[in-house]
């Protein structure tokens, strides 16, 4: 009996071995297999340098930018359900390396429905911002505010505090740019407008991406 408990322990151990990849204590990031799955798509056809990065959560992953803004060399990055800090962790994989002339990040709504204080949120604003700007010292960033949505209205004042701050760092750094979105999304009630999301209340329509397409492609053209 104390050989077969002592195998099955044995056994054990391997198995966390191997899913740690060797390394005790670390655990791999939910959103590794996303990010596995660009870089291998890069190495089939890596983008044109120079261009433009959109990356954050669902709100880009649904966002037809390739179809949205033909005239411009675009690379979507976005991975659904990530929060600002995973923006943080992998941008010196899926940004950086592109070498874009302007990032355009969507994140915090995530963040706050998760319970991320907004404190929490602005420092892993400002911390994605540093490192952007710390390998490509020329590229803008597009800070794409973080939208007012049915399913989350309740929230509304942790995310606009966080909008109002992100706004306040773009007058100190002429590389960040604040894409208001949220204001053209409110109905004149200032609730947010029905047409612009699908069944769930949280995720766009197409109506919705029209009114972030009108928004954004005047910053998209910015030298």
């Amino acid at each position: 009996m104390l050989r077969f408990t002592s195998l099955i322990l044995g056994l054990l151990v391997s198995v966390v071995a191997v899913a740690s990849d060797d390394k005790p204590g670390v655990t791999e990031s939910r959103w590794e297999k996303s990010i596995q799955k660009f870089e291998a798509k890069d190495k089939e056809q890596f983008p044109e340098k120079g261009g433009i990065v959109f990356v954050g959560s669902s709100s880009m992953v649904y966002w037809k930018t390739d179809v949205d803004f033909p005239e411009f060399n675009v690379i979507n990055r976005g991975f659904g359900g990530s929060q600002t800090k995973d923006s943080v962790e992998f941008a010196h994989r899926i940004v950086i390396p592109y070498e874009p002339r302007i990032v355009a990040l969507y994140a915090g709504d995530n963040d706050i429905a998760a319970g991320a204080s907004v404190e929490k949120v602005i420092a892993d604003t400002e911390e994605f911002v540093s490192i952007v700007h710390e390998a490509l010292p020329e590229a803008k960033i597009i800070y794409v505010a973080i939208k007012p949505s049915i399913s989350r209205f309740g929230m509304r004042k942790k995310m606009r505090a966080i909008n109002d701050a992100v706004i306040e760092m773009a007058k100190a750094d002429p590389l960040l740019v604040f894409a208001d979105i949220d204001t053209p999304m409110l109905a004149s009630n200032g609730i947010p407008r029905a047409e612009l999301f699908v069944g769930d209340g949280l995720h766009l329509s197409r109506e919705g991406y029209d009114v972030w397409n009108k928004v954004m492609r005047p910053l998209l053209k910015l030298k």
